[in-house]
């Protein structure tokens, strides 16, 4: 889904004792990436490998926002939400489509979820400690992104080959945010936004400060506070330091244009709410844990120039969040990812212009996110009258080193006269050798 730039728009519990089933990798020391092995193969003498196909032939209904993951047993599974439009069209459900291990081919895609007469849109998906497969996904109910409700659904039977996904559980995500929630926005909003306004012409500036006086307005409004929170990226598993752990949601507001995180300690039976993250409109977290334990929030950015991803941090196990900031990374107002490889490495996917969606790459940290050395790209097009479009990424590795990545695809146009020959969902598959490979790297510049 597109939101909207506020600039220029606006907008019985499980005891958690699986620590030993999915305890975090042991990274290399920040600033040393140590190769990873395959059979004892380094990964910097490995045959660099890049291939990609489509999920399903393009067809001219909406198919966005894809997520991908590894099933227990190998290879992939993947959704997305397919439909006539968005949040305005009623026929939207979430899809699915599996790549069995060994194969080369992805199943016809299925429907895995649909609420008659309501749009399903934006799914994330995660496989847990007990190889269930949980879906996450807003359904919109009365076509405008702030009615969004979260669900919640897990199952136990999803990767045989062939065979419907059988859904054991299935919930709504229910938050309530507190008095901190609106003492933030109170607090923040205005300072965070001021040297934006003192920059703007008169008429914008005005247009801004209306639009931040209806959220405000909101800031103490239970159903707006309860409703209108949506996912995107995939959830964090983290260790807590007291014992146990926590699956961290990232979640976003299109009305209040922030972000927050929904949090459970025991595998959904119970859900906790963060502090807000407040920002200049960055919204979709992706969140990654550094080896002291603080924890990062990557986010697209739909505010004001310049467009940078923008960073907040956590060093309370997610319940608070600094104020965002801009990093050195274009975002065009685009969804981004960021992933730990087994190496240590960190990778961030996303669309790297400050205006399009026509080229997508994958950005390398060797020191834990702090700085970010250089990228690659994964799809760049150069001829503006005939951009495809490449979006809402989503990415992982899997046990064995490979890199996976889906991604939405609007096909690039034969002439600038001639429209998009439809849409699918594209998965690309890399090697650690790729990234590492000198050809085609190109180099970041600090903002």
């Amino acid at each position: 889904m597109r939101t909207r730039r506020v600039f220029d728009m606006c907008p019985t519990a499980f005891a958690l004792t699986l620590a030993a089933l999915c305890a975090a990798p042991t990274l290399a020391k920040p600033g040393t990436p140590q190769p990873h092995t395959k059979g004892g193969t380094s990964m910097k003498t490995a045959t660099p490998m890049y291939k990609g196909e489509l999920i399903f032939t393009p067809e001219h209904r909406h198919n966005h926002g894809s997520c991908v993951v590894e099933m227990p047993g190998g290879g992939l599974f993947t959704c997305w939400y397919r439909g006539s439009g968005e949040r305005t069209a009623d026929d939207v459900a979430i899809m699915g489509s599996r790549l069995t291990k060994g194969s080369h081919i992805w199943e016809k895609e299925m429907v895995i979820s649909d609420t008659p007469g309501f749009p399903d849109t934006n799914p994330c998906i995660w496989v847990d400690p007990l190889k269930r497969l949980w879906l996450m996904h807003s359904t919109i109910l009365n076509n405008q992104w702030e009615s969004a409700i979260t669900r919640v659904k897990i199952s136990s039977s999803f990767s045989k080959p062939g065979t419907a996904v059988k859904w054991d559980k299935s919930d709504l995500m229910l938050l309530k945010p507190g008095p901190e929630f609106s003492e933030a926005l109170v607090r923040d909003i205005p300072g965070v936004w001021e040297p934006v306004l003192q920059k703007a012409e008169p008429a914008r500036a005005a247009k801004v400060r209306i639009l931040m006086a209806g959220v405000l307005a909101k800031a103490k409004d239970k159903l707006a506070m309860r409703l209108g929170w949506m996912t995107r990226a995939h959830p964090t598993l983290i260790q807590l330091k007291g014992g146990g752990q926590r699956l961290l949601v990232p979640l976003y507001s299109d009305f209040y244009d922030i972000s927050l995180v929904g949090y459970t300690d025991d595998l959904g039976e119970t859900w906790q709410v963060s502090a807000p993250i407040i920002s200049q409109s960055g919204v979709q977290p992706s969140i990654l844990q550094r080896k002291d334990g603080t924890l990062l929030a990557f986010m697209r950015d739909n505010g004001p120039p310049p467009q940078r991803v923008q960073l907040s941090e956590s060093s309370d196990e997610g319940k608070t969040w600094s104020i965002a900031h801009d990093i050195e990374l274009p975002d065009p107002g685009a969804g981004v990812e960021a992933i730990i490889l087994k190496s240590g490495r960190w990778l961030m996917l996303n669309n790297d212009t400050e205006d399009g969606r026509h080229s997508l790459a994958i950005s390398v940290s060797e020191d834990e996110g702090r700085t970010w050395l250089y990228k690659k790209w994964v799809e760049h097009d150069t001829d503006p009258k005939t951009f495809g479009s490449y979006s809402y990424p989503s990415i992982i590795q899997a046990k064995d080193g490979s890199i996976h990545m889906s991604y939405s695809i609007s096909m690039r146009k034969s002439s600038a006269s001639e429209p998009s020959s439809g849409e699918s969902i594209k998965h690309v598959e890399i090697n650690e050798a790729w990234i590492l490979d000198p050809n085609g790297r190109q180099p970041i510049q600090a903002k």
